[in-house]
């Protein structure tokens, strides 16, 4: 894999760095800033290498074009303070804000760029209209790092296209991020538990498919376990249930008792009136769910066989939060799985914690990022490495010059 090390020196170079900036934002606070403390390394070491850092991300999904609530400049201000020098913002992307904003950079500065979704050629489908915005984004600069792990497997001009008009390597996020994933497909350390939560058992199909024949054992929880008690024959009141999936689910129990692959489900629901936190709920069996009630988190029985089955491990994988982790009567279960990942970090097993609401979750409930393995920057594009498929924004710095 081609790193910033096989740019060779670039002292006085104009290097654009892909990052992924997207944060969630109250109004302009910034509510979890760990994406952004995890593109700093890459950004300070080449700052630091003397060359002209020109760093360009997106926020949110504004619609080609400007949208104040999704601008990059809380975003600055946080980058200012976590790289404790100034960063030029630019107000716009190729115009001219951004030409003036490099022009002006000298060796070792820093410039972020607004929001590259402002640009409706970043996510066009069309080739030519993404080529054209990648030609623009391309003449900025003399290089290309791409180091915003959250996006690469969209084929999106600043992933992919830029890739193929500059010398062009990973950063050391994505770097680190593929590692760990390798360590996750490629020969693991057994036995291999992975934990998916999350809403729905369709998001997880694929994953769920190819890691039948890689893990040792499944836990599932959250939103998506209705339809796997479903498939068993259980009644799961208005719980969430994606129906035209009960079949499919059953193939897979069927096929991991086959193969000797353990699905670890609930034997207790929280299970409520409402999804409310002020809601009336109790503790139920997993199998006796009342017709008006939804399960909205696993109920304590069931966190201690989470954490009894993940006791032995050598390495984990968690995606998705165990229930309603955002309201306190239902986010036990998430946290009884962060602490049973924390006890298996102690104990030397590889731990992962697979980005998106997981990584929200574990910062919310208190816990510090230096308890686990790694914590991912992209969910989405973990659980695409882990389906199998091949990451637009990696193959292309696999098969383009440094």
């Amino acid at each position: 894999m081609k790193t910033v090390n096989d740019l060779g020196d670039l002292r006085g170079k104009r290097v654009l760095v892909r990052s992924d900036l997207n944060v969630p934002l109250d109004g302009e606070t910034i509510t979890d800033d760990g994406r952004i403390r995890a593109s700093v390394p890459t950004i300070r070491a080449l700052s630091e290498a003397g060359a002209r850092v020109i760093v360009c991300a997106h926020l949110g999904r504004p619609k080609g074009e400007p949208d104040p609530q999704y601008s990059l400049a809380p975003v600055a201000v946080r980058l200012r303070e976590l790289l404790g020098r100034d960063v030029a913002f630019a107000t716009d992307t190729v115009g001219e804000s951004a030409k003036g904003a490099v022009e002006a950079a000298g060796d070792g500065d820093v410039v972020l760029l607004e929001n590259l979704r402002f640009n409706a050629g970043e996510t066009a489908k069309d080739e030519d209209t993404r080529g054209a915005f990648a030609d623009e984004l391309a003449g900025l600069a003399d290089a290309f790092v791409s180091d915003g792990f959250g996006v690469v497997h969209r084929k999106q001009a600043s992933v992919y296209d830029v890739a193929t008009r500059l010398p062009a390597a990973m950063g050391d996020l994505v770097h680190t991020e593929i590692e760990v994933l390798r360590r996750l497909t490629e020969d693991p350390e057994r036995p291999y538990a992975v934990v998916l939560g999350g809403a729905k058992v369709s998001d997880k199909l694929a994953v769920i498919d190819n890691l039948l024949g890689t893990a040792d054992r499944l836990l599932i929880g959250g939103g998506m376990v209705f339809t796997f008690l479903a498939a068993q024959g259980h009644e799961v009141g208005k719980s969430l249930l994606e129906a035209d999936q009960v079949d499919t689910v059953k193939e897979y129990l069927e096929r991991a008792a086959a193969d000797g692959v353990e699905i670890v489900l609930p034997v207790d629901i929280v299970a409520a009136t409402a999804f409310a936190a002020d809601a009336e709920h109790d503790v139920v069996p997993a199998d006796a769910i009342p017709a008006d009630r939804m399960g909205l988190d696993i109920g304590p029985a069931s966190s201690a066989l989470f954490a009894e089955r993940l006791a032995d491990c050598r390495t984990v994988f968690w995606n998705g939060p165990l229930g309603a982790f955002e309201m306190a009567p239902y986010a036990a279960g998430t946290k009884a799985v962060a602490e049973a990942l924390v006890a298996a970090t102690a104990r030397g097993a590889l731990t992962v914690v697979g980005g998106g609401d997981s990584a929200a979750a574990v910062r919310q409930l208190g816990f510090q990022d230096d308890q686990f393995g790694h914590i991912s920057t992209g969910g989405g594009a973990s659980l695409e490495y882990l389906e199998g498929k091949e990451l637009p924004g990696i193959a292309i710095l696999e098969t383009t010059e440094a």
